[in-house]
């Protein structure tokens, strides 16, 4: 792992920031969507896999050396959506559930999340590459 002292502390600014700003979007999504209890979160499965098709646009914008900012990556990737995306609270909520008795939505939480990140991600790639190379 880099010290902050290599990684530099616009690298360490960069990131703080993105990081808040995707956490109080996440926060605002969960406010506008709160889970009732036993049910689905929408709202977490949701930022995840929105979360997750921008981290694919991300991929496919940088590796195309698309992003001319170089802190345009650590802020946006590793900050905002870093922030953003939560599968700390995905693992807190499941077990909520199976704590709760509801194994079915817990269940159902837990493979739809995985499937929805991955296809998400991949989405967002392939469509992104779609378009940088037209």
């Amino acid at each position: 792992m880099r010290s902050v002292r290599l990684l530099g502390k616009e690298y360490v600014a960069a990131i703080a920031a993105g990081g808040a700003t995707g956490a109080l979007a996440r926060l605002a999504v969960e406010e506008l969507l709160p889970a009732a209890p036993g049910g689905f979160p929408w709202a977490t499965f949701g930022v995840n896999a929105a979360g997750c098709a921008l981290i694919g646009v991300l991929m496919v914008v940088v590796s195309e050396g698309r992003v001319a900012h170089r802190l345009a990556r650590p802020f946006l990737g590793t900050g905002v959506l870093g922030g953003f995306t939560t599968f700390s609270t995905y693992a807190v909520q499941a077990h909520g559930l199976l704590a709760a008795g509801t194994t079915a939505v817990a269940a159902a939480y837990l493979a739809g999340t995985m499937v929805a990140a991955v296809a998400a991600t991949w989405a967002g790639m392939r469509i992104t590459r779609a378009l940088v190379r037209r």
